[in-house]
C-alpha cells in the first residue's frame, strides 16, 4: 500500500459532500485531522481515511454512512460510498466503477450541488 499523503482537492470535496449527504455526525474539523492512502482497487480512486498520519490498529469497518452514484466521462456508472469504523471516525471513500476500469474524473461538487461555493 502506498504512503499516506494528503488529499486531494477533489477527494476533500466528494468527502465532504457524502458528510453533509449523511445523518452520522463527523467531527467539523475532520479536514485538518486526515491522511489517506490510495487503496489496490485497480485504479477506480478508492481510499483508506487515516487519522493523525495512521490507520488505528483496531480499526474495522463499522457501517456505509453516505452514498452517490454518477456516470464517468466513459458512461459507466460509478458508485461512492463512505463508510465509517467501528468507532464512528472516517474509514474509506469506497468508490467502485461498475465495469472495474480506472475512474476517470471524480464528479466535480459543483455539478452535484450547484449552490455550493
Amino acid at each position: 500500500m502506498e504512503s499516506n499523503r494528503k488529499p486531494k482537492r477533489e477527494e476533500v470535496e466528494l468527502i465532504d459532500f457524502l458528510i453533509k449527504r449523511s445523518l452520522k455526525k463527523i467531527s467539523s474539523d475532520w479536514k485538518e485531522k486526515i491522511t489517506v492512502q490510495p487503496m489496490n482497487d485497480g485504479r477506480m480512486g478508492s481510499l483508506v481515511i487515516c487519522t493523525n498520519d495512521k490507520k488505528e490498529q483496531n480499526q474495522r469497518f463499522g457501517e456505509q454512512i453516505s452514498e452517490y452514484h454518477f456516470t464517468d466521462k466513459d458512461g459507466i456508472d460509478v458508485i461512492v460510498s463512505l463508510n465509517v469504523d467501528n468507532n464512528g471516525n472516517l474509514f474509506e471513500l469506497d468508490i467502485w466503477k461498475t465495469d472495474f476500469s480506472p475512474l476517470i474524473e471524480f464528479p466535480k461538487v459543483i455539478d452535484i450541488c450547484p449552490d455550493t461555493p
